[in-house]
């Protein structure tokens, strides 16, 4: 029977991607499997977790990143593909088009993704990321990370999921263990940042660079 809280879009998918390592497994595997299993209860998916851990505890040899996927019908996937190579520091700009902070699917990480998917395809060369700001000129998030600013006072903030980003399980561990805080952050505030850090659950932290010819700084 066709789900009605799922978008009509053929291969729609929840997705969770994550890096295994041979010395000790997959990092935040609770948090990943609690999102999936948030997003699933959300849009009325069925989601068996024992599946996914025997999946998940299946994989052995070389580190490799992973893909697990839960369709609309319940049906899991896991892919797996070479671990991408370690990133000193990413070039960033700010993306020109504004996201709609009340957009729900902001907040569940799927298939339904075609502005990041455009975005990182259209990536001027020498730039590896961009952010996106709200319609309310608040950071929001990358288009495969979250963004942590350090203020010269010292404090780590992110922004709150409010504003319109995905509740990344790196994330959410700084925010666990109070090495984060969420707060409303502008265009001013990466300016002013002493340092930007992008992460992600597969590449960890990254030593964010504001790009100077970014035209979005003037």
């Amino acid at each position: 029977m066709e789900n009605p809280l799922c978008p009509d879009e053929p291969g729609f998918r929840l997705i969770e991607t994550f890096g295994y390592r041979a010395a000790m497994g997959v990092a935040q595997l609770p948090r990943h499997l609690s999102r999936m299993a948030r997003s699933a209860e959300a849009l009325n998916i069925p989601f068996d977790q024992d599946r996914a851990r025997a999946l998940i505890g299946a994989l052995k040899g070389k580190d490799k990143r992973c893909r697990l996927t839960l369709a609309a019908n319940g049906a899991l996937d896991l892919e797996t593909a070479p671990m991408p190579a370690p990133a000193g520091f990413w070039t960033l700009r700010l993306h020109p088009q504004r996201l709609n902070s009340a957009d729900p699917w902001l907040h569940h990480k799927s298939t339904r993704r075609a502005l990041y998917d455009q975005a990182r395809a259209a990536l001027p060369k020498g730039v590896d990321e961009v952010l996106f700001l709200n319609e309310r000129d608040e950071l929001c998030e990358g288009t495969i990370t979250n963004i942590c600013l350090t203020t010269p006072q010292g404090s780590r903030l992110t922004p709150p999921l409010a504003a319109g980003c995905l509740p990344g399980t790196f994330r959410q561990f700084q925010l666990d263990n109070g090495t984060w805080q969420e707060a409303t952050l502008t265009k001013s505030d990466l300016a002013d940042a002493v340092e930007i850090t992008l992460t992600n659950a597969l590449r960890g932290a990254i030593a964010g660079l504001w790009d100077e010819k970014d035209p979005a700084r003037n």
